[in-house]
């Protein structure tokens, strides 16, 4: 975890954004999770998994519908596509493996942020470790598979044109 504070340090500032907190003014709306506090919340999160269970996910810092959080992926999910939000995500921890791209042939729509289906194909693969910077473009297929014991994110879904 000691790549997280200067993860945190690179974010553009326009992605942290506010969230309601004693801390905040109306002078100074800006939300900040400092890095102990981030550590904390993934060791608590860890701690509330049950046996099995191969995802969670909680807020950092948000504003309305625009959220920053720590992603925990124990077991790979289905492959996924966000029709209308772009995919952010910087590894904090872990291994894992992105494959990216090419087409998703049997889609299900789950509700309006979240197409899945079973299989990509023709995407593009890539192996993910701590420091990994990563951006899924609204419409693109996605897909988080895990090689070690878990592969933590600090997501960020950035609605279409912004």
């Amino acid at each position: 975890m000691k790549i997280l504070a200067p993860l945190l340090a690179i974010l553009p500032i326009g992605l942290l954004v506010a969230v309601p907190a004693a801390a905040q003014t109306a002078a100074d709306p800006t939300a900040f999770a400092g890095g102990k506090d981030v550590q904390a919340q993934l060791k608590a999160m860890l701690a509330e998994m049950k046996p099995g269970q191969g995802f969670a996910w909680k807020p950092v810092v948000r504003d309305g519908s625009n959220v920053a959080a720590i992603e925990i992926w124990k077991k790979p999910g289905k492959p996924a596509v966000h029709p209308a939000e772009a995919e952010y995500a910087i590894v904090l921890e872990g291994a894992g493996t992105l494959v990216s791209g090419g087409t998703m042939p049997d889609q299900e729509t789950r509700n309006a942020t979240l197409v899945e289906g079973s299989k990509i194909e023709g995407g593009t693969t890539r192996a993910l470790a701590p420091g990994d910077v990563i951006l899924v473009p609204a419409g693109v297929p996605h897909w988080f598979g895990i090689t070690g014991e878990r592969l933590v994110l600090l997501g960020i879904k950035l609605p279409k044109g912004k």
